[in-house]
């Protein structure tokens, strides 16, 4: 699962800069271009993540520790209580994954999410040049039982298809097991864009590549390349949960599905359009745009993500 958008879909501004900022697992721009932002996702009888799920942050490349922070902290966002957390919050806006579990058949456990291990590959094991089985080898190194393990790689890696065809990338892999049985493991890749493609992949904290050219927004972690990866990492981890293993809720063909996010191509807040992120929250003294406030005082721009329970994009501001 991934994201693209072909030339010949430029005209289709609005899903082409969601392709770019929202980066589900490798979809490819073609399919991006189907008209169907606003019918509903179907159910397609699979597996939602659900109970206690560890996520666990695997850093390939070098990152600074304050850069660590801004992801670490987002993860911990997710689980805050109201009590503990400025409104609107990180955890309000994942509340919105949990009405896809009331649309299924399935009697399972509310998705409870935590941060995990942080791994760290400063050397760069594999090159600086990664491949998506790479990826996948990477993102092994984490907890397989009850994880999604998130790769995230430095501003110097290239990746396959990174900024030519997607920023991120959500799917699963087969483990073998002990007794010979095999089992799936969820995984995330998320690229840092900042020197090789923020127009493309950290929008709208940098100019676009094409589309309509308003000024972009102030960075709320003063980090483009860090700010854009939560977006992108915020979209994937929602597609995660609601179609973890390709047989979830998504619209569309299953290797090129709509999902949770991906839904919403562009929207952050009321009154989006194309090249307008919507009305957002600002930091009086930063000048930085946010709708969602996080742990350790912190503030995110995340995107509105598909409410099943009335067709729309659900937004917090």
């Amino acid at each position: 699962m991934g994201a693209l958008v072909p030339s010949q879909c430029i005209l289709k501004i609005f899903l082409l800069i969601s392709v770019f900022q929202l980066s589900l697992a490798s979809r490819r721009l073609s399919e991006l271009a189907q008209d169907q932002y606003s019918q509903l996702l179907h159910y397609h009888n699979g597996p939602l993540l659900s109970g206690k799920i560890s996520i666990n942050l695997i850093w390939y490349g070098q990152f600074k520790p304050s850069q660590k922070a801004i992801i670490s902290d987002f993860v911990t966002s997710l689980s805050s209580s109201p009590a503990q957390t400025s409104q609107p919050s990180v955890a309000s806006w994942w509340k919105t994954t949990e009405k896809y579990y009331h649309l299924t058949n399935q009697k399972v456990s509310a998705l409870s999410l935590s941060l995990g291990r942080q791994i760290l590959d400063e050397n760069y094991s594999l090159g600086k040049s990664l491949t998506s089985k790479q990826l996948v080898e990477l993102a092994s190194k984490g907890d397989q039982r009850n994880a999604i393990n998130v790769v995230l790689t430095s501003a110097d890696v290239a990746v396959e298809g990174f900024c030519m065809s997607r920023c991120g990338t959500h799917g699963s892999s087969s483990v073998g097991h002990a007794k010979g049985k095999n089992y799936k493991f969820a995984y995330i890749w998320v690229g840092n864009s900042e020197t090789q493609c923020p127009g493309q992949c950290a929008w709208p904290f940098h100019q676009p590549i094409y589309g309509p050219q308003s000024p972009p927004l102030v960075a709320p972690n003063n980090d483009v390349g860090l700010d854009g990866m939560v977006i992108n990492l915020a979209s994937l981890l929602a597609g995660t949960a609601t179609n973890p293993f390709g047989n979830g809720f998504f619209q569309g063909p299953a290797e090129a599905p709509l999902e949770a996010a991906s839904a919403c191509p562009g929207v952050y807040g009321k009154g989006a359009y194309p090249g307008y992120a919507g009305n957002l929250l600002v930091d009086p003294s930063t000048g930085s745009s946010y709708n969602a406030h996080g742990a350790n005082g912190r503030k995110y721009l995340l995107p509105a993500l598909f409410d099943p329970s009335t067709s729309t994009c659900s937004t917090l501001v």
